[in-house]
């Protein structure tokens, strides 16, 4: 990696892939009514184990046990989404619905960014910055269709594994730079992403972000003035646009 390259770390499931796709797959099993709810829910568990996880386990991660990895979380999650209906699901169903983050679909506009990014590299590195485990998230880029043909864009794939805590916690954040060899210079770096808890934790380290806000709304997490994003956009194209027209003038 060239010492004076941007680097830009995109988070992965909910800012490239959308989990929302998922509930194609649910809807096989429980039918069209219920899949987009149990989706949100299965993802709302997701996460919230991942901070739970954070809370009770930081302190202690290698002698508490409380660490368990994405997929064993993402697991748990569903099986939590599918109880509060009061739902069942067997074994071969639920390993069918994992098999199916493999294959989950990118949001429109990220495409054109890939391409865009690529025409762009002698200006910025590009990774992959994620909670999901290396098989997981090796396994999405690779299977995913509309990832797929860009695979090659991305330098790495940073993954949590190694720190075996979640975003935000901020040793992931510095994990992250470890890997890509920005130590001493959290300002060459971007995190990209969708979910807000984690834009806050890449400005409680330092590090620059870009909010990817495609509902619309803004901005309204009300926790912290100093967790704002540096820039917000409609989707993943702007960001980059955003990001690129910045390095050009400085």
């Amino acid at each position: 990696m060239t010492a004076d390259k941007i680097v830009i770390a995109f988070d992965l499931y909910g800012t490239l892939l959308s989990t929302e796709s998922i509930a194609h797959e649910l809807a096989k099993l429980y039918g069209e009514q219920q899949a987009k709810t149990l989706a949100a829910l299965w993802r709302q568990y997701q996460l919230e184990y991942t901070w739970r996880i954070n809370c009770m386990g930081t302190a202690s991660l290698g002698r508490s046990g409380r660490y368990r990895s994405f997929s064993d979380i993402t697991r748990s999650a569903l099986k939590h989404a599918l109880a509060e209906h009061a739902l069942d699901i067997s074994e071969r169903d639920a390993n069918d619905l994992m098999k199916a983050y493999d294959r989950l679909h990118a949001f429109l506009e990220v495409s054109p960014a890939l391409k865009l990014l690529k025409d762009k590299s002698d200006l910025v590195d590009v990774y992959v910055f994620s909670n999901g485990t290396d098989a997981m998230v090796g396994n999405s880029i690779k299977s995913s269709p509309d990832l797929g043909p860009h695979a090659d864009l991305f330098k790495s794939l940073v993954t949590v594994e190694d720190v075996k805590a979640y975003k935000p916690d901020k040793r992931v954040y510095a994990h992250l730079l470890k890997q890509v060899g920005k130590e001493g210079h959290k300002e060459d770096v971007w995190v990209v992403s969708a979910n807000p808890f984690d834009i806050a934790g890449a400005r409680a380290a330092g590090l620059n972000a870009a909010f990817i806000d495609r509902p619309g709304k803004g901005w309204i997490d009300c926790l912290d003035e100093t967790s704002r994003p540096n820039t917000v956009a409609l989707g993943v194209e702007e960001a980059m646009e955003t990001i690129i027209s910045t390095i050009n003038r400085s």
